[in-house]
């Protein structure tokens, strides 16, 4: 769920204080001016859940439309449209590409292309069905599309982008896509979920745990880090990655930020910066499936090492799962300026995560008591915060107070 990045920046973000340990952070970026058109401010309590709309099935991302509305994707393979007046519109929208809806596979990211106000266009993820040879496998795609005027179709159907090689795996497909400046976008891509395929994480010949940065047309950026260099996926921004379902760019730097799974325990937040390697499955703060929580060795054998980069912060012993992930920078609730927020599926809850420079200082756990997987976060251009609930009887729900 996505507000646009250039509608973020303006509205500005300020760091939040406080202390704490972690990677050196950089020094805490001027207060940004407040929004040209302010919204009054909630006053200060706890969240009040409404529904917005419900009867999706397991819906995995959001995106507001500039005519008032929405887009939601269902992981089984639908687009689905919640008008102005947040009426679920019956038909699902056509023009769809077939999805591989088993396991974690089927219909993931919407995002909507910077001029989508005059083109129309947008891109989808999706697991992606091998044909040929390559049957019985699947693979993360990302293509392109033109919604119709009604929002009742999707047409121009292209694919610019094909995680390869696909593999034989139901797990771990990543499939967050964030636009970025300079016409590209980022596109997360998991392990795969089992042991074979997981090291892969490693290799840059290999699609596997990477995050990757294309051109808005499936072309690769001259300054991408692995560019020119034999055997490398040219495509590759950074890698050693298990399952990230998170990501957002920073309002003020740029830069991308991302939430990644950990095994059992050991999920993170990272700054994904060009080139570097964040370790998996070499190092990780989480354990294998079934270890004695808190007790027990971490996959690799080691949390960290020499040619690896940190998390910024991680949770251990167990897992939260980590999802949809935004930066806040709107007036609803002014004192979370600046912070960032992520769903979570396993824990339940919507985590926020206070900042101070690039330091992690503060979380805190909201939603417990609504005993539901969140399975994104956005930001909606009247400032509230958003959320998706996975479920067969999945809601949006706009978090008013």
């Amino acid at each position: 769920m996505k507000l646009s990045l250039w509608t973020s920046v303006a509205l500005g973000l300020v760091a939040c204080g406080g202390g704490g340990a972690g990677q050196d952070a950089a020094a805490a970026p001027a207060p940004a001016p407040a929004p040209a058109a302010a919204v009054p401010a909630a006053p200060p309590g706890p969240l009040r859940p409404v529904t917005v709309a419900s009867g999706l099935v397991n819906p995995w991302s959001l995106a507001f439309l500039p005519e008032g509305g929405m887009l939601i994707t269902e992981r089984p393979g639908r687009l689905r449209r919640v008008a102005a007046d947040g009426r679920l519109v019956a038909a699902a929208i056509t023009g769809v590409p077939a999805v591989a809806a088993a396991g974690q596979g089927g219909l993931f990211d919407v995002v909507l292309a910077a001029d989508f106000a005059s083109s129309r266009r947008l891109y989808l993820s999706y697991a992606e069905p091998g044909t040929g040879a390559e049957a019985g496998r699947n693979g993360l795609a990302v293509g392109s599309a033109v919604l119709s005027a009604d929002g009742s179709a999707l047409t121009q159907w292209r694919v610019i982008f094909r995680q390869s090689p696909k593999v034989a795996s139901s797990g771990h497909f990543g499939g967050r896509i964030v636009l970025a400046p300079g016409d590209t976008l980022f596109i997360t891509l998991g392990d795969r979920q089992t042991a074979s395929e997981s090291i892969k994480a490693q290799d840059l010949a290999q699609g596997h745990g990477k995050i990757m940065r294309i051109r808005s047309d499936g072309s690769v950026p001259a300054d991408n880090p692995f560019v020119g260099q034999a055997g490398a996926q040219a495509t590759i921004w950074s890698y050693g990655h298990r399952n990230v379902q998170g990501a957002a760019l920073h309002p003020l730097t740029g830069e991308l930020w991302a939430t990644e799974h950990g095994p059992q325990g050991g999920d993170e937040v990272n700054r994904v910066r060009a080139g570097l390697n964040y370790g998996w499955p070499r190092v990780s703060y989480g354990c294998d499936y079934g270890s004695s929580v808190g007790n027990c060795t971490p996959v690799g054998g080691a949390s960290s090492g020499a040619g690896y980069e940190p998390p910024l912060s991680y949770w251990v012993p167990t897992s939260i799962a980590p999802s949809g992930l935004v930066f806040y920078t709107g007036g609803r609730y002014p004192e979370w300026r600046g912070q960032l927020f992520s769903g979570a599926l396993a824990g339940q809850a919507l985590w926020r995560i206070q900042l101070n420079g690039n330091q992690v200082v503060q979380r805190e756990a909201l939603l417990t008591d609504l005993g539901e997987r969140i399975r994104d976060v956005g930001q909606g251009p009247d400032e509230w915060l958003y959320v998706l609930t996975d479920s067969s009887n999945g809601r949006v729900l706009r978090l008013e107070r």
